[in-house]
């Protein structure tokens, strides 16, 4: 567990380079470790990169597209003893509710629609960018759909929310959720956490407000 906290407060802090896209190409090595498959790819470029998905029974000269990716610096693996200068860590394969535009937010493509949590920590996403420093270190409860997802990721799954409020332009619309628990892309949630802000993971992704910590709530 004090190996995984090192690491996480290590990729959070200095290594992580989050860009938006798919990766697609032709497997040209594969290797399973830690619950993950290691997949170097080939595109049809001729571009060669490592991703990390789940553990998945996928073999060299396979055609593979990982979807949702999120780019990761200077990732050292402990049970593969390497480190790889960059590494895209996604979801293998399948169809996707959303689209990713240059700025790297989720297009979704029909409106989103969701009752505020219930109790008294309950909040709306607008809610939370508006009370954001007041709720800092503080657990809220928020209930969104699933508009952008990543499995896997050190342990914890990564989620954007939206419910239908706050504002596109100010991304007061759209939650990060750092999930303990698994869930679905489209999938709408109700998620208990504790708020923190300006999580800053490299690249485009710079979270002024996130639920971190969070776990379903049924």
């Amino acid at each position: 567990m004090k190996l995984l906290l090192t690491l996480i407060a290590a990729a959070l802090t200095l290594s992580l380079n989050a860009e938006a896209g798919d990766l697609t190409g032709t497997v040209v090595e594969s290797m399973n470790s830690g619950g993950y498959t290691y997949l170097l790819i080939k595109t049809p470029a001729g571009d060669k990169k490592w991703a990390a998905v789940t553990k998945a029974n996928i073999k060299k000269g396979d055609t593979a597209t990982i979807t949702n990716s999120m780019d990761m610096k200077n990732f050292e693996s402990p049970t593969l003893k390497r480190r790889f200068d960059v590494i895209a860590f996604g979801m293998l394969g399948g169809s996707s509710a959303t689209a990713m535009s240059p700025s790297g937010r989720a297009e979704v493509k029909k409106p989103v629609k969701v009752a505020k949590a219930a109790g008294p920590d309950g909040r709306t996403i607008a809610e939370v960018y508006a009370q954001k420093k007041d709720l800092q270190g503080k657990e809220v409860v928020v209930t969104g759909s699933i508009v952008k997802y990543n499995a896997g990721i050190l342990e914890r799954n990564w989620a954007h929310l939206r419910d239908g409020s706050g504002k596109a332009k100010d991304g007061s619309d759209d939650l990060t959720v750092i999930l303990k628990d698994e869930a679905e892309l489209g999938q709408v949630v109700t998620a208990r956490g504790k708020i923190v802000l300006n999580k800053d993971l490299g690249g485009m992704y710079k979270f002024p407000v996130a639920l971190e910590d969070a776990v379903l709530v049924k």
